[in-house]
Parts: structure tokens; sequence; C-alpha cells
């Protein structure tokens, strides 16, 4: 009996220190941390891109809090490390983990990119999420930058954007031929087929170069950071509808090789930040749009039109044809393509009889 009690106390004791052991290495494990850098396509003080909820800063601020430390991200504005378009290839090279910008910058690198931000004549917000987080369009972002070494999360979300700042009214198509002016992704495209000669530039090259005639028009986003730019300073004319981003979506961009050393739990709290982002700063835009599109008529003197029905007709045309010819010549564009305007098809059947009802007021 006591060498039986003895081999008992002795076996037990070792059992005892093996269970003891097992959440100390797994408790060592979840401790390591990470420090990360993220450059940015936006200028340092830029609301919605660079400051306030649901930013880049403030993701930064999100995920090392969730992460009680263990994730930190070092923000850098555009130009403080890299160009403004300059992070995709730095992301790429592994210079940085992390950018925050908009994918159709890179839409010359892949032109598939562009879907992932803004289609003219496409989704808005609320299509472009569904699709985004329940018809795909994540797994095929990831799919289309496999070849690139990256991965992608949607973490913002302007909503409808305007037309653009013109410094002569738009009349007809004709306006359009000889104007300069600053445009991204696929709408520069189109109008260059109706005659304009476009400039990508950054945000905070867009007003110095409209103000001193560089160039005779230029989109941004909207009212409220529209104003923050000055670009009322610049130019009379205010034209809706954003038909070329109806809802363009912020890219949270990220190596991955650098993705795929983060532990689960770190993974899932950058995609829930990046999420909560994407939705605060679309209701950070429809919050603060408002107020911002009535000083700017009340009390700055711009005129707000809408483009004539037949320039958005011939807009939707060229639009159209640029895709076709992409769609044929570009296998992924052709996936991505289906993907999103089969989704949007049947979004639209919804809305038609849901939002729009509210929309028109018949409600």
């Amino acid at each position: 009996m006591t060498i039986k009690r003895r081999d008992f106390l002795k076996t037990g004791a070792g059992a005892l220190a093996g269970a003891a052991s097992a959440p100390m290495i797994a408790s060592a494990a979840d401790k390591k941390t990470f420090h990360w850098r993220m450059t940015s396509a936006y200028s340092p003080g830029a609301p919605f891109y660079t400051t306030g909820p649901g930013s880049a800063t403030d993701f930064c601020k999100r995920v090392e809090a969730a992460s009680n430390g263990r994730l930190k991200i070092d923000f850098y504005a555009a130009k403080s490390l890299v160009p403004a378009f300059g992070g995709f290839d730095a992301v790429r090279s592994g210079t940085v983990q992390m950018n925050w910008g908009n994918s159709y910058f890179w839409s010359g690198k892949v032109f598939a990119a562009q879907y992932f931000a803004a289609v003219p004549f496409g989704m808005g917000a609320l299509g472009v999420n569904a699709w985004l987080y329940n018809g795909g369009g994540i797994q095929l972002w990831d799919e289309i930058y496999s070849d690139f070494g990256l991965k992608a999360l949607p973490c913002g979300n302007t909503g409808m954007q305007m037309t653009g700042w013109f410094k002569k009214p738009i009349e007809n198509v004709g306006s359009f031929k000889g104007l300069r002016m600053r445009i991204p992704g696929l709408a520069a495209k189109v109008y260059e087929q109706l005659g304009v000669s476009v400039k990508l530039l950054p945000g905070s090259s867009i007003f110095p170069a409209l103000n001193r005639g560089v160039i005779d028009a230029a989109e941004f986003v909207g009212p409220y950071l529209d104003r923050q730019l000055g670009l009322q300073n610049a130019a009379q004319y205010y034209y809706t509808p954003g038909w070329h981003e109806p809802g363009t979506v912020s890219e949270l961009l990220i190596g991955k090789k650098a993705w795929e050393s983060l532990p689960p739990d770190l993974q899932a709290i950058v995609e829930n930040c990046a999420a909560a982002c994407n939705e605060i700063s679309f209701a950070w835009c429809n919050a603060n749009n408002p107020d911002a599109l009535r000083d700017l008529v009340d009390k700055q003197g711009v005129k707000v039109k809408q483009l004539p029905d037949g320039v958005l007709e011939q807009l939707r045309t060229a639009s159209n044809d640029i895709l076709s010819d992409y769609v044929k010549k570009d296998p992924q564009v052709a996936k991505v393509n289906k993907s999103y305007f089969d989704f949007k098809k049947k979004a639209d059947a919804w809305f038609d009889i849901s939002e729009k009802m509210v929309l028109d007021k018949n409600l």
C-alpha cells in the first residue's frame, strides 16, 4: 500500500506539472509582439483618411488597444516615408507592412484592382460592402493580389462622391474637349475618350494646381473634404452626381508574408478594426457632408449643378466600352467584372423596393 501510494503521488505530480506547463507555453506565444509600419496615399491631417473617426490613425489606435499592445502600427502620411502613390511597391517589397489608400491607384499595375475601389455607374456603399463581405469580393481581391504577395481589406467608404469642380459650366459633352482635369481610376480613361487631358495628383496638390490654372477642373471626394482643401476658392461650379465613384472603398493593403506571421487572434483584430473603420468612416461622411454643402452654397457662393442627362449617357457609354474591351483581353478582369455586375443586378432589384422607396420619399 505504501509503495502504491508513493507511485501515485509521483506520477500525479508529474501529470500536474505537465498540465501546468502547457498554458505557460501558450501564454508565452500569445504575448509575442509585432511592430509594423503603415504608409498612406493621403497627407497629414486629412480628415476621413488620416485623422478622425474611421481614419488610418484611428485604425492604428484601435488595433493597439484591442491587441493590448501586441500589435503596434506606426503611421506615415503621404511623402513622410514614401511618395503618395508609392504604397503598393513599399508593401510589396516589404519596406512596410501596410498601406492605407485606394486600389484604383494601382490599376496601372493590375487593372482589376479598379473594381475594389469604385466602378463608374457601379454600386454604392451598401451594395459594394454586401459584395465584398458576402458576395466573394474580398476573396477575389486577394486572388487578384496574390501574384504580388499582397492581401487587402476594405477599411473605409466615402459613399457617393461629387462629379467635381469646374471653372466653367458643363453644357454638353463638347465642354470636356481640351479640359485639363485631376481624376483617378477608370474615370480618367472615360474622360480621355471625351477629349479631357487627365492628371493624377495627390490630394494636397489639387488646390494649388487648380488655383494656378495648371488644371481646369478637379474631383476629390465630397463637400466636407473638398471644402477642407479649399477647392471652392479655385472653382465656382460644383457638379453632381458622382457617376465615377458611387461608393468609393478605402483599401488596407497588407503584405502577405507579414499577414501570415500574425497569430489568428491578431488577424481577427485587424479584420474587425478594419471593418469598424469601414462603417464608421461612411457614417462620418454622411454626418458631415450636409452642413458642409449648405455652407458652400449659402456662404461661399458655390453653384451646385447636375450634369445634363445627355452628358451622363455619353459617359456611361464610354465607361461600358472601356470595361468591355478589358473584359475581352484580360481573364482576371472578366472574372471580377462578372462577379461585380452579377451581384449588382441582384442588389439593385432589392434596393429598388427598399432603399429607393425611402430616398424617393414614398414612405
